[in-house]
């Protein structure tokens, strides 16, 4: 981090050093604040724009209310920096999401602040009103507060909530960061109705008035002022929110704090259920990320001074660009084609598909279950819907899978981005349970592409069914196996042996295939590519059943349920009796940081597959 003063700053080691401040003080713990939270992450990477729109509104926040005694709960959570900073954590800010350092998100075993662990979107309002309602029921005297962005509130699950807490009696705050911020641009009616707050005809008819006609005399223009605020809620969202019963405030200046802090004031003493309309702006304080918040949304490490820069030398091809170039090339070799995204449009690598076939791109929002069963109703008239999702949000869909799309066998294509360990977000985005919780579902397929050609390959097979397939692959690159134009397809639910050994034999499923290649070189183990995690090729596993004395299964997924327990169901099943040695994720939520090096605790690198077998099955010196 850059040397730098922060001598405000550096008095806060908690709320209760905010709360000492005098009120003009805090505009200069606010430029502080951005100024080290801009510097931190550039040092560390991480997630900038959001929390560059938060500083104002957490010092506001932490200062007016009784934290942690008064419950702030963050929706999704990639905006507590500035919290985190302000709750004691400034000094380990270094250590931001890398292996035993802070978490990118609020963490309820990191500090006494972080009132509820967040991750996905969309949760704030049910958790923060579970609170109220405990704080009712327990007799406290305390605030529940949640901080929701526009795009979150888009979701199903928050609307929920407010239909539930609008008619609860209890105290409840709901601020809505309005900052037109998600990964990928908002979209639905809800976003537009929002965006216009500031546009409508009356509202600006009112400000004209006010600013034109009654300036020359100060008690009217004052009266007009009133109006127009009040004008501001009633005709835009407070309709909306005032309709689930809550009591619509705003919007103000989510970065003016000398209307922050007077405004949360007054709300601390309203009791029942309460709106705040806070608007933003993503980036704030710094110009490069105000011009492009999406770049600057989760960026690694740069120097603020230049800014991001084009890497001198060409990445390597990730999976989600192979995935990228193949909804493209699939979608102009048929026209049936359909291309689906809960609000990942980025993320999951189809900005280019969006731009060749817009009529075909379908971006509905923070909304998996909505996205699943939407991508149902087109397979239901004939198109061939692909759903690009990543592993761990598709679990928030998990009923509308079974329900919506495998009971009545429909041919909808999950391409399953974030599979198996994400690195710095942890385990919240982990795709460690797919395997297990797919494999389970009758008329659902499991694809494990080994590389990022066997990817494209086993994507082209997919969309060739007639039934749902799920085809996982992980974050990042793969071996750097060339990608081959070809949309031709590999045979369904077969795989191959990809090295010839003796006596020990490792089943593959995915991209440790490549681990256990090296480590079979050691050992003299044959390796078979199993490709597929559903249907198993039981054919090629009793044949290699057959001629060796153990097996070794491997995946980058949950141990339990998953493609290890799939082949001892098969050889029970079958009636062979061989010893098996199943590797994968053990039965513990994993951690943030470094990816190779979280594999490597697993046991799940080239040494430590070796190292497992040498135990199980070798004497000390032996070789198989």
């Amino acid at each position: 981090m850059p040397n730098q003063s922060y001598p405000l700053l550096e008095t806060v080691n908690g709320p209760a050093d905010l709360r000492k401040l005098q009120r003009p003080q805090l505009h200069t713990l606010a430029t502080e604040l951005r100024q080290f939270l801009l510097n931190s992450v550039a040092t560390t990477g991480g997630h900038l724009s959001s929390n560059l729109g938060t500083v104002e509104l957490t010092i506001a926040l932490h200062y007016v209310f009784n934290t942690p005694s008064d419950r702030l709960v963050w929706d999704v959570g990639h905006q507590t920096y500035p919290h985190k900073i302000l709750t004691g954590r400034r000094a380990r800010m270094p250590s931001l999401r890398q292996l035993g350092g802070l978490s990118g998100f609020p963490q309820r075993a990191e500090s006494e602040f972080d009132t509820f662990g967040t991750a996905h979107s969309s949760t704030s309002i049910s958790a923060a009103l579970g609170m109220a309602q405990a704080a009712k029921i327990k007799g406290e005297e305390r605030r529940a507060i949640a901080i929701i962005g526009d795009g979150a509130m888009t979701a199903g699950m928050a609307f929920e909530a407010l239909n539930n807490g609008g008619v609860a009696d209890c105290d409840l705050l709901v601020i809505l960061n309005d900052n037109d911020m998600s990964i990928s641009p908002p979209v639905g009616a809800l976003n537009r109705y929002l965006a216009q707050l500031l546009s409508g005809q009356f509202y600006a008819a009112a400000k004209n008035v006010g600013k034109t006609v009654l300036k020359g005399a100060p008690p009217l223009f004052e009266l007009a002022k009133r109006i127009e605020e009040h004008a501001k809620g009633m005709v835009v969202p407070a309709t909306l929110f005032e309709k689930f019963g809550f009591n619509y405030i705003g919007p103000i200046d989510g970065h003016d704090l000398d209307s922050l802090i007077p405004t949360l004031e007054n709300i601390r003493h309203l009791k029942g259920p309460q709106f705040l309309h806070v608007v933003t702006k993503k980036g704030q304080g710094y110009k490069l990320a105000e011009a492009d918040p999406v770049a600057y949304h989760g960026p690694g490490k740069f120097d603020p001074a230049v800014g991001l820069q084009k890497a001198k030398t060409a990445p390597a091809t990730t999976f989600t660009q192979v995935f990228g170039q193949w909804l493209c090339d699939m979608a102009a070799a048929d026209k049936r084609l359909v291309g689906i995204t809960p609000a990942m449009r980025e993320g999951s690598g189809m900005v280019e598909y969006e731009r060749l076939f817009p009529q075909r791109f379908f971006d509905v929002g923070i909304a998996e279950q909505h996205a699943v069963t939407f991508a149902a109703g087109l397979a239901t008239e004939g198109l061939k819907p692909v759903v690009a999702i990543y592993s761990s949000f598709l679990q928030r869909a998990y009923d509308q899978l079974i329900h919506d799309v495998a009971i009545q066998n429909l041919p909808v294509v999950f391409a399953l981005d974030r599979a198996g360990l994400v690195g710095a977000d942890g385990a919240t985005h982990a795709g460690a349970y797919d395997i297990p919780y797919l494999r389970c579902v009758p008329n659902m397929s499991v694809a494990c592409p080994a590389d990022e050609n066997e990817c494209r390959q086993l994507l082209s097979t997919a969309f060739a069914q007639n039934s749902p397939v799920a085809v996982r692959y992980p974050r990042g690159s793969g071996a750097g196996v060339e990608v081959k134009s070809s949309l031709d397809g590999l045979p369904f639910g077969r795989g191959e042996i990809r090295k010839q050994g003796s006596k020990i034999a490792i089943l593959a499923f995915g991209t440790l295939l490549y681990p256990a290649l090296k480590a079979a070189e050691a050992l003299g183990a044959t390796v078979v590519n199993m490709r597929w995690a559903k249907p198993l090729d039981v054919e090629l596993l009793l044949s290699v059943a057959s001629s060796h004395e153990a097996l070794v299964t491997l995946e980058e997924g949950a141990l339990m349920g998953g493609a290890g327990s799939a082949v001892l169901e098969a050889l029970q099943a079958a009636g062979v009796v061989l010893p098996v040695l199943q590797l994968g994720l053990s039965d513990v939520f994993i951690e943030h940081g470094d990816v190779a090096k979280l594999l490597a605790m697993q046991g799940l690198d080239a040494t430590g597959i070796e190292a497992s077998i040498r135990k199980r099955f070798l004497p000390e010196g032996a070789s198989a």
